[in-house]
């Protein structure tokens, strides 16, 4: 699998029910999921989501929409993490909605039992203080290239070279896989259901037994 720089393969994989990753985690309330551009996050963020009634999925891209690559942290901040953290409920409208006349809101309630926040930058050192568990999804450079072509086109291709060009200074810095609780495949090609299970993969500090595995699966 070839990886991005910097980034170490995990393993070994397991498959596991996404409801038994969050109570590994400790049953967080919120959780952030970062990965690379085209990794699989989306998928993983709603998987986990879907294991909790009522849970709700926050896209860092609604948050930065038309407003910077990465530069939207005291955004999501202050727009959606702390107000949650303060028990308050989420209607927010980032600045360029109102700009650009799009309708809506990202809406989380103050009750809601789980907040997957999910995108490119999720994990940043910054907003550690507002979240409680961070799961990194890795997945082959080359699978992901190719999910973005597929996804936005081959026009999309300049575009896609100048977001890749500031994504990976940004996440050599911010290594966000060394600070993750599980590491989950993105492109896994091993045997699960799609509905309730991931492949993952420990952190390097946990032990094999820290991760139950689906009966009859290795």
């Amino acid at each position: 699998m070839p990886l991005y720089r910097g980034e170490p393969a995990a393993g070994p994989w397991r498959v596991v029910l996404a409801s038994d990753v969050l109570a590994l985690l400790g049953r967080p309330r919120v959780v952030a999921v970062d990965g690379r551009s085209g990794g699989g996050k989306t998928t993983v963020a709603a998987r986990l989501a879907a294991a909790v009634p009522g849970a709700a999925v926050v896209h860092t891209d609604d948050v930065a929409w038309y407003h910077a690559f990465f530069d939207w942290a005291d955004l999501l901040r202050d727009g959606v993490l702390a107000p949650l953290r303060d028990g308050r409920a989420v209607a927010y409208r980032p600045p360029q909605w109102d700009r650009r006349g799009r309708v809506g809101a990202i809406v989380v309630p103050a009750d809601c039992p789980l907040v997957v926040v999910e995108g490119v930058g999720a994990g940043r050192r910054e907003l550690g203080p507002y979240v409680d568990a961070l799961v990194w999804v890795q997945t082959d450079a080359d699978e992901g290239m190719r999910r973005v072509l597929d996804r936005d086109g081959a026009d999309a291709a300049g575009f896609a070279a100048e977001w890749q060009a500031a994504e990976d200074p940004f996440q050599e810095r911010e290594r966000p896989w060394e600070r993750a609780g599980h590491v989950v495949c993105g492109a896994p090609k091993v045997p699960h259901d799609p509905r309730t299970e991931l492949v993952v993969a420990g952190n390097p500090g946990a032990a094999e037994n820290d991760l139950p595995v689906v009966r009859g699966r290795r």
